[in-house]
């Protein structure tokens, strides 16, 4: 059992320490170094094994908090990694850019800091890959059973891999140059290095998945010529449709989505050529204030931004958990990323009404108002309040409305609704043996919901193609939406 006085003895939360700002804006290293082992294992004392552990509810996978984190007190390393392992694909991409929405709910965080159960997490994928804890889990027979999957995000990827070790013969499409979505090309490497992700695929290839990079579903390959081709079919391609601002000044130069923003630099620190829009020297306004935007943030001080200002048209959130988002759920407080430790400011309550050009036509200022909420609960700017900000580079991080349709939905019986492709309740679509998994059935979400959709859509289809109940686990259903307050 887990120390019956942990938090008691050890009060203080000890988070992972990262380099220095002046040094870390010089490339896109991770951010943070290695936390010593016995801290550690300190940190890990401080969970006590609650009676009801919260912690599994805040967390989609169902991970086996408590049991690890008690395996790491003692320094009985392997076997945490196993018991992480039984519940999570892929611990080292959680442990590394999950929110972790398993600390709101810890029972410690009631009173006192919640225990740093992502640091340890982290800790532990460490552990895995240094000590070679990754042999592949090849399946014992084959079953003739033959599923295409579409994506290799975070949903794609636990899909394959739950597959591939149930004997499935299973092949990834990705259209991109390489392997693994979003986490790829859209998360830069100061959170992400690539490496971590190229570990995991070797193993995934040693265990027998077939990647075929390069290949875009809808285009090279029609949906319905991959329909015939395999038995059944994975959706995993994301929602990745940005938001967009269409106000006055829209189409100056000098505007951007972000993903249009990070992905070319994403390719260029991973060693392509392709042309880049560079922040060097200009002052740069980014209007969203969440992880995308903080990726934006960080990545416009390694280029050398002369200024980066954050706008948001929302109040400031509180420091501290509201009153209305009460233990156990997910709050929504004030967040300081790494990136926005390196600089820059942030303004709430900040409604962008039109985007100011110069005679070349670029954008040279922002007209912003104050935000006002209406009685009914909208937000309007405020008359009067108008000003200008100024601004050589605009990106917008406003969020993403969904997936990407036409192709599917013309080809395909899949239909879309609310920007999402629809499914049952067994991740099925409308086209029989065609079902959808991640933000592209759920909308964008989480990086521990995609890996836990991926996990349940694979159950899914091993139901379907066997006709018996499956021995694989489902940790989520379709309409799951955890503990986060609507």
């Amino acid at each position: 059992m887990a120390d019956p006085r942990g938090f008691l003895n050890h009060r203080e939360r000890q988070e992972r320490p990262t380099r220095p700002v002046p040094v870390r804006i010089m490339d896109y290293k991770d951010v943070y170094v290695r936390q010593d082992e016995a801290i550690v294992r300190t940190q890990a004392t401080r969970c006590m094994d609650c009676g009801v552990p919260f912690c599994h509810a805040g967390c989609p996978l169902g991970n086996l908090i408590p049991d690890w984190n008690d395996l790491v007190r003692r320094g009985r390393w392997e076997e945490a990694a196993a018991r992480l392992h039984a519940t999570n694909n892929f611990p080292e991409i959680t442990g590394r850019i999950c929110p972790a929405p398993c600390e709101s709910s810890c029972v410690l965080g009631i009173n006192q800091p919640a225990v740093t159960i992502k640091q340890v997490e982290a800790s532990i994928a460490e552990q895995i890959f240094e000590n070679d804890w990754l042999p592949p889990h090849r399946p014992h027979r084959q079953n003739g059973h033959t599923v295409a999957v579409v994506g290799s995000g975070p949903a794609g990827l636990a899909a394959a891999q739950q597959l591939t070790r149930a004997g499935y013969t299973v092949a990834v499409y990705e259209r991109d140059d390489r392997v693994g979505g979003l986490l790829r090309y859209g998360i830069p490497d100061f959170k992400l290095e690539k490496d971590v992700i190229d570990r995991r695929i070797a193993q995934m290839e040693a265990e027998g998945t077939r990647f075929r990079t390069g290949v875009e579903i809808g285009t090279d390959i029609a949906w319905d010529e991959l329909k015939d081709s395999f038995d059944a079919v994975v959706v995993a391609t994301g929602a990745p449709v940005g938001r967009d601002l269409p106000i006055p000044g829209r189409g100056l130069e000098g505007i951007h989505l972000a993903m249009d923003y990070l992905v070319p630099v994403n390719r260029r620190v991973a060693g392509g050529e392709q042309e880049q829009i560079s922040a060097e020297g200009r002052h740069v306004v980014i209007l969203g204030g969440g992880d995308t935007g903080a990726d934006c943030i960080g990545t416009a001080h390694r280029q050398g931004a002369a200024s980066v200002t954050t706008l948001a048209i929302g109040r400031q959130p509180p420091s501290q958990r509201p009153s209305h988002q009460p233990w156990p759920t997910v709050p929504t407080l004030f967040e300081v990323a790494s990136a926005h430790a390196e600089g820059g400011e942030r303004t709430y309550l900040a409604s962008t009404v039109e985007f100011l050009g110069d005679e070349r036509g670029r954008v040279r200022a922002l007209k912003v108002a104050e935000t006002e909420y209406l009685p009914d609960g909208s937000r309007s700017p405020k008359a009067g309040t108008e000003h200008e900000i100024p601004a050589d580079l605009v990106l917008l991080a406003l969020g993403f409305i969904g997936v990407e349709q036409e192709a599917i939905t013309e080809q395909t019986g899949v239909q879309v609704t609310r920007g999402v492709l629809g499914r049952d309740d067994a991740f099925q679509t409308a086209e029989p043996g065609v079902f959808v998994c991640g933000d592209a059935g759920r909308g964008a979400s989480l990086v521990v919901w995609a890996i836990a959709e991926g996990r349940a859509t694979a159950t899914a289809v091993d139901e379907f193609l066997t006709g018996e109940p499956s021995d694989l686990p489902a940790p989520v259903k379709p309409r799951d939406r955890g503990l986060v307050l609507g």
